[in-house]
């Protein structure tokens, strides 16, 4: 009779062994401390991927439609840039070092300045002090979204908002009187693979919405003035 109770402790024992083996479970981290271990990342690598571009611009808005290309911890910059300006796109070869930007227009380099195009210095995005790495610490009210699969990777989203202020300070064109909204995703690793800002980046105008693609972590490449 004593038996089944006797079977019951054993496998009590063995499930109890089973599940300590694992040991203890690592602790949850908080929306902003995942986005300050991505802030590291981005600030520590040599060089990663980007890729901007927002849907449209609104009517009568020179600005970035799209850029794609590498940047690095020079800060440089070395990609491609489509521009909208009285109301044509005109996509161009692009390279920023040294506190000079450079397009390749009709053959040839010319130095401009990007503000005459609306756009930032696209080396200044990557400045560890001041560069998009730094509004990932200035994100108001983080809150966790659902994670979702890509192949092997777990993806999560973190939604909050950023002040103007802080935006303006990466993108000059930007006002600093209203919030953004930002939508984060972020790796298994907590490494930043997308970010998407909604707000008013340009005086007089709706609301844009940027996406902005992060991929290559490490990628790097030597930024010269042509």
């Amino acid at each position: 009779m004593r038996k089944p109770a006797v079977v019951l402790g054993v496998l009590l024992l063995v499930v109890g062994l089973v599940s300590g083996c694992g040991g203890p479970e690592k602790p949850t981290e908080s929306p902003a401390q995942r986005l300050a271990a991505a802030q590291k990342f981005l600030e520590k690598t040599d060089g990663v991927k980007i890729a901007l571009s927002t849907p449209q611009l609104p009517p009568g808005v020179q600005g970035v439609l799209k850029a794609a290309g590498v940047g690095t911890k020079q800060p440089a910059f070395k990609g491609e840039i489509s521009v909208v300006q009285n109301g044509l796109s005109v996509n161009v070869p692009v390279r920023a070092v040294g506190g000079d930007v450079y397009i390749q227009f009709g053959g040839s380099w010319r130095k401009i300045d990007p503000a005459d195009f609306g756009a930032p210095d696209p080396a200044d995005l990557f400045k560890v002090d001041g560069g998009l790495a730094s509004l990932l610490s200035d994100v108001e009210g983080a809150k966790a979204g659902k994670d979702t699969r890509d192949g092997k990777r777990i993806l999560s989203t973190i939604t909050g908002k950023i002040p103007g202020n802080r935006v303006a300070e990466v993108i000059p064109s930007a006002s600093a009187d209203s919030p953004f909204d930002a939508t984060f995703t972020l790796d298994d690793t907590d490494h930043l693979t997308k970010v998407v800002l909604t707000g008013p980046f340009y005086p007089k105008a709706d609301d844009v919405t940027y996406t902005i693609a992060f991929d290559d972590y490490g990628s790097s490449t030597t930024v010269t003035a042509p």
